[in-house]
Order: structure tokens, then sequence, then C-alpha cells
């Protein structure tokens, strides 16, 4: 914190000094040349100094790691750069259509869309949209379920098993099958196609959001009711009920090619930056703070457990993150 604040001192010094010139310069204006040309002389000055940052444009797609990757990055520009920062609340695919139109220059964390990167990449798309690198997070999608579940019938482990509990599953939901729960509709997502070429006696039925998820899977371990469903890391929740991971059919490369045709696990990702093509492009100073943005999942498992578990806002929780991690920030800002 102390380099942090070190460098916003050094940056009000730095502003303080420039009015002096800018004073410096009136006064000489009233007696020799007009005042219209030393505008215009300061104007000039001003645009050649070119560190702006302007508006920064953060998609906040809805699971809340993305929302703490989001607002830390989004903090660090509106702190530390002078970027006017807005958020915006938004799917995965909805986002990336915002490249093109300028409503949108950064998604944080991407898990991974092929179908996208063809229609946005330069290429095969129409080049709106880029890869910027790996931001640090390394995402794990895969069927879960309770721990309590895990230790009273290890088989269940085994996707090869799960016929044989597909009663113990079942809900008023699941129509007489196993009930599969599924997350948000809108994340990565092929357990539909999952349970279908694998034969198995179950349905999916979506939860709609993290947060019904989260609270599915903490009632389940709660009263020792059998659950299983989508989930993933990097997420705070697993610190506090450690879900424990079926054993599909290995992931092997193309095999999730054809979405119909699924039949595998999720690899583990390397979560990436996209950014606007004509942002990355641009002045922005913001440019390299989201170039060299870079974090764990540990990183983002603490920032998340302070909103979800502790109720401070996304501000707060990365205000929070940032004082605590002055040497990472410090790190991002070059």
């Amino acid at each position: 914190m102390r380099s942090t604040m070190m460098r916003i001192a050094r940056r009000k010094g730095a502003r303080l000094g420039a009015l002096a010139v800018v004073a410096t310069m009136a006064l000489s204006a009233c007696g020799d040349g007009s005042i219209e040309a030393e505008t215009e002389a300061n104007e000039s000055q001003a645009a050649e100094g070119g560190d702006e940052c302007g508006e920064l444009n953060m998609a906040v797609n809805p699971w809340v790691g993305f929302e703490a990757s989001a607002y830390v990055v989004g903090t660090v520009a509106q702190d530390e750069l002078g970027c006017t920062v807005n958020y915006k609340d938004l799917k995965e695919d909805v986002s990336w259509q915002g490249f093109g139109t300028g409503d949108v220059d950064v998604v944080i964390e991407d898990w991974g869309h092929p179908d996208l990167e063809k229609k946005f990449f330069e290429g095969e798309g129409d080049g709106t949209a880029m890869d910027m690198g790996p931001q640090g997070n390394v995402g794990i999608i895969g069927w879960y379920v309770p721990p309590w579940l895990a230790e009273e019938n290890p088989d269940v482990l085994e996707w090869e098993n799960l016929n044989k509990y597909a009663a113990d599953f079942a809900t008023s939901e699941s129509g007489g099958q196993g009930q599969f729960l599924g997350a948000d509709p809108s994340y990565v997502q092929f357990d539909e196609a999952i349970v279908s070429n694998l034969d198995l006696d179950f349905k999916v039925v979506f939860s709609g959001s993290e947060a019904a998820s989260i609270e599915a899977f903490r009632k389940a371990e709660e009263n020792k009711e059998f659950l299983i469903g989508y989930f993933y890391e990097p997420q705070y929740f697993m610190a506090e009920v450690p879900l424990a991971k079926v054993a599909l059919p290995a992931y092997e490369e193309g095999c999730q090619d054809e979405p119909q045709d699924v039949d595998c696990d999720y690899p583990e990702t390397e979560l990436k930056k996209i950014v606007g093509t004509e942002w990355a492009e641009s002045d922005s100073t913001a440019v390299g703070l989201v170039e060299n943005f870079s974090w764990t999942n540990e990183d983002q498992n603490v920032v998340a457990g302070y909103i979800a578990d502790e109720g401070m806002s996304p501000e707060e929780a990365a205000t929070r993150w940032i004082e605590e991690n002055p040497d990472k920030v410090e790190a991002w800002l070059g």
C-alpha cells in the first residue's frame, strides 16, 4: 500500500507542477502574446503528453469470480490511471458482441469459446476481438457431488456407476430420472450431450445461477441429500464445502468440437483476457494494465469470498485486496 500511495502522491505532485506551468504561461501572456495563442499552445502540450486513459468498458459476466477479476482491474484503472470505468453486467456471448460497437473493451476472464473466436477474431471472423493472453487463473469445470456422498459411496465418483444411483438422485423436477443440476445455461457446458451420449438415466435441470447452485450444494451437504451437478474452480465455495469431482471419460483434443457429440470430461482451461481490437490499438493507458494483469486462483477466491461471504461490495472487496497486495499491483502498472 505504501508504494501505491507514493505513486498517488507523485501523480498529485506532477499535476500541481503542470498547473504551475500553465499559471506561469498565462501570466506571461498578459505581457506578450494573445490568450488565444497561449491556450492553443497549452492544449497542444497536453495532447502530446499522451498520458490518458479515457473510458474503460468492463464486461461483468454472471459469476462472482469474474466480478472479482473485473473490479480489481477496474479499481486499479480508476485509482491509478484516472480511467472512467463502466461495469456492464452481461452474459458471455452478449459481451463479445459489444467489441464491435465499442460498448465493451475487456472481457477479463474467458473460459474458452472457439465458436465466438471464429465469429469475432481476425481470420474467419470480423476481427473486432483479440486474445490478450492468459490472466493467470486455471479453470476446472466438471461434475461434482457433496463430500458426504463421496465418503459414504466412493464408487459414485466413477461415471460408470451413476445409473446405479439414478433413483437416489431423482427429484420432482427430473421426471423419474436422476437429476443432474446444471448451473446458468449461458455458461460453457455440454452436460445434456454428455448425459445422452453416455446413456445415463439422468435429466439436466438448470439451477439458473451460481448462487442457486451453491445453495443447493450447501443444503445437500448439511442434510446429506443426493446431489450431482456442474461446478468449477476457481471458486471460493470450495473452501467451505470441498466438493468431490466425478471422473468422466478423459478429455482428448477434439472431443468437444461438435457440441451434440460430446461424451468426455471438460479440460483444464487457461483462462484468457479477450479485448476489443480497436481499444487494444488505442493510446489508452489501461491497455498496458490489462495486458500485464495476472493473478492466481487463490487471489480470485479471496476477493470472491469478500463479496459473497463477507457481504462487501465489489468495489470494497477490490480495494481491500489491492491494499493487501501492492507488489502485484505495482507489477501490473509496469
